[in-house]
């Protein structure tokens, strides 16, 4: 049997990445949006959500507060819908 020692050692690498991917992100990000950012937190969607303790690792990397999407993976689902019905009005961001 594998140990939650183990599978946590295995994703590190991973976990590390996107780690770093969001703090990047941050670094990049108008002030405006940041200051949202920082009154809202960031919220956590998609499999990944599901990692049991990512929302506690981002939030001490952050230092921001970090949540996890009610029912993260649908949560995907339902915003990659809401996207294509307005693409016009996401096109701006999407396509470059």
């Amino acid at each position: 049997m594998v140990s939650y020692i183990e599978i946590a050692k295995a994703l590190d690498k991973s976990i590390i990445r996107i780690e770093d991917a969001i703090m990047e992100a941050l670094s990049q990000t108008p002030p405006e949006l940041a200051a949202d950012i920082y009154n809202t937190g960031i919220y956590l969607a998609g499999g990944g959500a599901l990692l049991r303790g990512l929302d506690v690792r981002l939030s001490r990397k952050t230092d921001l507060p970090v949540y996890i999407a009610e029912d993260p993976l649908q949560a995907v689902v339902r915003g990659t819908g809401i996207t294509l019905k307005n693409l016009d009005r996401f096109k701006n961001i999407l396509i470059k």
